[in-house]
């Protein structure tokens, strides 16, 4: 698998890279597995630790397109270890845990994780599953700036009708004379509307100290 270099322009031709691919194994013959299968697929391997430990500082340092973790099974801090670089440094993460159960999964899951295989460790499965991990991971992520995005519209929306009501008040206008009003001064300054509600309302505030 190959991803778009960062900044490309969506109607450019796209310009590709190996996926880049930072293991977590502290089993020799188990990593050897997962070499082979990140080899087969043309993905670049990075390093490989043998524990979570500053998974935050190595993500940081190395960049990696995904973090591919083979282990026993993950204990309580190997999770938290992994929640944590989720929160900060997001990263698809692909976990083949020899044994599990049901809350362990769960946990994993809610940490961050984009693909959990159980006993299900061979060459020839590490491709699927960090092409699964990555999907996913960018759905995720695409569906969460979706709602983000929402949640700004909505926000600025409740400012747009507070700075009105504001002007209404002030100046004695009707609704629409308000939001006339509004983008005349947004097209003034070159600025958004709502930047220009804010600024209103913001100053408002200031007033009323």
């Amino acid at each position: 698998m190959e991803v778009a270099a960062r900044g490309s322009h969506p109607n450019a031709a796209a310009v590709t890279k190996p996926l880049s691919v930072l293991l977590i194994d502290d089993n020799p013959t188990r990593a050897e597995i997962v070499e082979a299968g990140l080899a087969a697929a043309g993905y670049r391997l990075l390093a490989r630790l043998e524990g979570t430990q500053d998974l935050i500082g190595r993500v940081r340092e190395l960049a990696p397109d995904v973090v591919v973790v083979s282990i026993d099974s993950p204990s309580r801090d190997t999770i938290e270890d992994m929640r944590r670089t989720t929160d900060l440094m997001p990263r698809p993460i692909a976990l083949f845990v020899d044994q599990s159960d049901p809350a362990t999964i769960a946990a994993a899951m809610e940490a961050g994780v984009s693909a959990y295989v159980v006993k299900g460790l061979a060459q020839d499965r590490v491709r699927p599953v960090v092409d699964v991990a990555v999907a996913h991971f960018n759905r995720y992520h695409a569906m969460r700036e979706e709602l983000d995005r929402a949640r700004l519209s909505l926000v600025e929306r409740k400012t747009v009708d507070r700075a009105k009501g504001l002007l209404m008040e002030q100046q004695g206008l009707g609704e629409d004379a308000a939001y006339k009003l509004l983008r005349k001064l947004a097209m003034d300054q070159n600025k958004r509307i709502g930047e220009v509600a804010r600024e209103i309302v913001t100053y408002a505030k200031v007033l009323k100290k």
